[in-house]
């Protein structure tokens, strides 16, 4: 089975108070879920038409996984938590087997 994968770019963050309450409740799900938190922020080098911005990729044993754990009420309540406190680009993809 192939991996799956949370994507996610924050294009901006307007509160940061309620960003640091999302990733404790999201981080909470996603370890629940049997993800693995592979890069956090960081440093981003951006090529061609892509920006650089905060980047987040979680790692699942299977894309169903990563599917399940989104819908989880426990990162229901994180994404409650986290209102519009950002603009992001959060996207779920399949690894290659």
């Amino acid at each position: 089975m192939a991996k799956g994968y949370w994507v996610s770019c924050y294009r901006t963050i307007s509160d940061p108070g309620r960003l640091a309450a999302y990733n404790e409740l999201a981080g909470a799900a996603v370890r629940a879920g049997g993800g693995r938190r592979l890069v956090v922020g960081g440093q981003v080098t951006a090529y061609d038409a892509g920006v650089a911005e905060r980047t987040v990729l979680i790692e699942f044993d299977t894309y169903e996984q990563a599917v399940a754990t989104r819908e989880s009420a426990a990162y229901q309540e994180a994404l409650v938590a986290l209102g519009d406190a950002v603009e992001r680009d959060f996207r779920i993809v399949e690894g290659v087997d």
